[in-house]
């Protein structure tokens, strides 16, 4: 493994997935979080959100070194099989998890969809930095 190809690749999906979630998990479709606002933590909305994210911050990079290390570490380093293996974890993991909270968790269903899609945009920036980067 070539750890500058790794870091280049870490920091530029960093960078991409943090836009990502902006975009996803915080712009598109905003005004569906205020429909229950009695879901949200209060000491984030009173005291500010730099706490929080600061810590997404920290669990998207852990998510970047992953698929990334994962992508090295297997022989994932085509844009295609990055790409498919990306497709692969989000069907199985945060796209079941989120559809699945949001039958249990008063949440409106347009944030339940904006999650599912930032989820698959920052797992498709994940690999094609792997696929062009590694």
């Amino acid at each position: 493994m070539n750890w500058m190809h790794y870091g280049l690749a870490v920091v530029v999906a960093l960078i991409a997935c943090s836009l990502s979630d902006w975009l996803f998990m915080g712009v598109l479709f905003h005004n569906k979080y205020k429909e229950h606002p009695e879901i949200w933590r209060s000491s984030i909305t009173e005291g500010g959100e730099s706490k929080a994210i600061v810590w997404s911050t920290l669990f998207t990079l852990l998510t970047c070194v992953g698929f990334i290390g994962v992508c090295s570490i297997f022989g994932f380093t085509t844009v295609s099989r990055a790409l498919a293996l990306s497709l692969g974890i989000w069907i199985s993991v945060p796209l079941p998890l989120l559809i699945t909270n949001g039958f249990f968790i008063m949440i409106h269903p347009y944030v339940t969809l904006s999650h599912a899609a930032g989820w698959l945009a920052k797992l498709l920036i994940c690999a094609l930095c792997a696929g062009f980067l590694l």
